[in-house]
């Protein structure tokens, strides 16, 4: 599908100030969060359509996105996606009406995805922290949801996941199709990027371990199941050839959206009101 609802999953760092500040069981706020995440999905949706229409046809050449992407496939015309890219950039006009602060985000967000998509998705590192960079916007729009501060930790943190699920994406891509899908590709090695993801899931075990040691004591009892996440995440990538699309690495493989549902049910279990 040309909005691809499944990426969505990757707007529920929207969420995550809303869980973290224990502000969950709060009506308006889970309101104000949900709002939130559905204008980032809406932008994310039309960023993947200036994508797909930017990409066409280096699409057609890939062995999974000429028949993946519709169209590179010839399913959807370029006047049908232009229609749906101006439908949504409405939706966003009507968000800025009730959100104006994290909308003002939300073109950030849009405005670094037009940079990735014409310039830097072709330049090596640009191309990694900028979309990474992309999570961490997430993250600060759903603290402006909620007018809540977020701690520094969880920025860094944020960004080191990405940097980490980036890394991973372009040794994939690399693996797989060689240099042939991405011109970028070139500039990279697998060796290289390996080494990316290994400095950065450190960087994510470490940042993350000295937030909740500082900022959420309790969380402590939830770093075995991020390290164990990072360790079945890799093993996906290397036993299953996944790692190309983290959404489907993390729907096609259940001890993983088993443990992050275990995180998700443990971090609240210890940031439940009474307890904090």
């Amino acid at each position: 599908m040309l909005m691809r609802p499944k990426q969505w999953i990757k707007n529920g760092f929207v969420l995550a100030p809303l869980f973290f500040s224990g502000a969950f069981l709060n009506e308006a706020a889970v309101g104000q969060a949900l709002l939130a995440t559905l204008l980032f999905c809406v932008a994310s949706s039309a960023t993947y359509v200036i994508n797909d229409l930017r990409d066409i046809e280096q699409d057609k050449i890939h062995p999974k996105k000429s028949k993946s992407r519709p169209l590179a496939a010839g399913l959807v015309t370029k006047p049908q996606a232009l229609a749906l890219l101006a439908l949504l950039y409405a939706v966003l006009v009507w968000g800025w009406f009730l959100l104006p602060m994290v909308v003002g985000v939300v073109i950030g967000h849009l405005l670094l995805n037009l940079a990735y998509t014409f310039v830097f998705k072709h330049q090596p590192v640009i191309d990694i922290f900028s979309i990474a960079s992309g999570f961490v916007l997430r993250v600060y729009a759903g603290a402006l949801a909620l007018a809540v501060p977020v701690s520094s930790w969880m920025f860094i943190t944020t960004l080191c996941l990405a940097l980490y699920l980036a890394a991973i994406k372009r040794r994939q891509e690399l693996s797989h199709t060689g240099t042939g899908s991405r011109r970028v590709l070139e500039k990279y090695s697998v060796a290289l990027v390996d080494r990316y993801a290994e400095m950065s899931a450190t960087g994510a075990l470490l940042f993350y371990s000295m937030f909740v040691m500082s900022a959420k004591p309790a969380l402590v009892i939830t770093v075995p199941l991020v390290l164990f996440g990072l360790f079945r995440y890799w093993y996906v990538v290397e036993a299953f050839e996944g790692g190309e699309s983290p959404t489907d690495a993390l729907l096609a493989d259940w001890p993983l959206l088993l443990t992050v549902v275990l995180w998700v049910a443990t971090c609240a279990w210890a940031l439940w009101p009474s307890k904090v």
